[in-house]
Parts: structure tokens; sequence; C-alpha cells
């Protein structure tokens, strides 16, 4: 039972889980030009919400990407593309670390496989036209071992 646990908490963290703590400090590179373009869902995919969902990865030769998600609204969040323990990643402005993994005309991204298209989406166009109106997005906030449960017990003989 306890070489099932070690072994489990190594596949975690192993997993290639990155943390990066702060978007702002993440050193924006250019990509290869085999990743840069547009790239685009074309068929439905188990890492999207729906069947009638998109999803939209823009990758500009400078390195800056829109990863734009569309179904019943549209989520766009700007990133930057970076080299992090010998891969690609995309790094969004919320410091979520993803792979950006190109296999010929493919490209593997977030349990995703976009393919490159020509142009993206009007939606996602019209997203990365406004990118910079929006404002940046608040720093995670760190939780400290010293903070109080704000909870009540839950059962009434259970106690905080």
């Amino acid at each position: 039972m306890k070489k099932w646990i070690v072994m489990t908490a190594a596949a975690v963290a192993l997993s290639g889980c990155a943390q990066i703590p702060n978007y702002h400090n993440v050193v924006k590179t250019p990509p290869p030009a085999d990743l840069v373009g547009n790239w685009q869902t074309m068929e439905p995919q188990k890492g999207l919400v729906s069947k009638e969902a998109v999803a939209s990865l823009i990758v500009t030769a400078s390195g800056d990407t829109l990863d734009c998600r569309q179904w019943q609204r549209v989520i766009a969040k700007p990133g930057k593309v970076t080299r992090l323990d010998d891969r690609w990643v995309n790094v969004n402005n919320e410091a979520r670390v993803m792979p950006l993994e190109p296999e010929g005309m493919t490209l593997h991204y977030d349990k995703l496989v976009l393919q490159k298209v020509q142009q993206p989406t009007a939606e996602c166009q019209n997203a990365l036209a406004h990118v910079n109106d929006a404002p940046p997005p608040k720093p995670k906030a760190t939780v400290s071992s010293s903070s109080k449960a704000h909870h009540k017990p839950m059962l009434r003989n259970q106690k905080s």
C-alpha cells in the first residue's frame, strides 16, 4: 500500500505541472516557424465543453499568443511562448502553463489537436483586437497556514 502511495505521489510530481508564480516575469521567446500561425480545432474533441465548441490558438512570430475558446460565449486569454525544461510552452495571463507540441500540420495543445488555418474565426479576431483593452488579471492570493477557518461546522457535533 505504501509503495502505491509513493508511486502515485511521484507520478503527480513528475507529470509536468509547472508552476509559474508571476506571468509578468515570464520571458517571451520567439517560437520556431512551425509554431507561428493560427491553429484551430476541426472536429468535436473531449477537451472542449461541447460538440459545437471551437478552440483557437493564435501564435505570433514575436511569441505572443491568444488562446480563444468559443461556444456560447468567447473566452480569450492572452499569453506568451517560452521555453521551459527544453519544451516550448504557452503561459497564459493566469500563469497556466501548457506544452506546445507540433506534429506535422497538427498541434497538440491543452488536451486538444489543432490544425493550421489561414485566419482565426471572426470572434477570435475581434477578441485579438481588444486584448489590450482588458484589465490584467489580479495576482493569485497566497494562503497563509496560520489563517483560521472561516466556515462553521456542517454537522451539529462537529468541531471547527
